[in-house]
């Protein structure tokens, strides 16, 4: 899929700038993931697409018999099939309207599983000291979730993640992504600070831009 820009230069440079600032108070590793969407949910949509497509059908019947009406079988089973063809057209010619086909408990899994292919992908699970946090939004799924590597997350209560969910969230709802993602970078790196103090010559293991994928 073709990711779509949120940030301009200079605020991929303003993220940027937050991570290193976080990053110099701690020896412990900041990395950021937007993504526009976490899958392509043509199968998922498709699926619940041709289930709304039945049950529609089912009512119709049931409309007819009631009303005395008579239809062939063969039109009827034709106008089912016309009915899901159309439907699968729509889908492929538009897939920004895929994801309201699917349950929302689907979409927050999927973004679930595209942050942890995230975090292992970019080896910030490999850092020296278990200490990298991954901060990801997916945009389409409305979904946002702080991942952090064992040395961490074993120190921090789970209600600071929530803190920088809301924070990220808060900002990006209204549009602020710079500010969204530098408001969470600043709370992830007071906890990495609190634990994980600098030491010398620490050497800096992730890259410190934004990743728009």
């Amino acid at each position: 899929m073709t990711a779509t820009r949120y940030l301009t230069a200079a605020e991929h440079e303003a993220v940027r700038k937050a991570i290193e600032d976080a990053e110099r108070r701690t020896s412990g590793e900041i990395h950021c993931v937007l993504a526009q969407r976490s899958d392509s949910y043509l199968l998922p949509a498709a699926f619940f697409l041709t289930i709304a497509i039945i049950g529609l059908s089912l009512v119709a019947a049931i409309a007819l018999h009631l009303y005395w009406l008579s239809l062939p079988l063969y039109q009827f089973v034709l106008a089912q099939m016309t009915a899901v063809l159309t439907g699968f057209g729509v889908l492929l010619a538009w897939p920004r309207i895929r994801i309201h086909f699917v349950p929302r408990s689907l979409r927050y899994r999927r973004a679930h599983e595209n942050a942890r292919r995230q975090f292992v992908g970019r080896n910030i699970h490999l850092t020296r000291q278990r200490t990298g946090v991954l901060i990801f939004l997916s945009m389409e799924e409305h979904y946002a979730e702080v991942l952090a590597d064992s040395g961490i997350a074993s120190k921090v209560p789970q209600e600071r993640w929530n803190e920088a969910v809301d924070r990220l969230v808060g900002q990006a709802s209204q549009g602020h992504m710079a500010q969204a993602f530098s408001a969470a970078i600043a709370l992830v790196g007071e906890e990495l600070a609190l634990h994980f103090p600098p030491e010398p010559d620490d050497p800096n293991e992730l890259s410190d831009h934004l990743a728009e994928i």
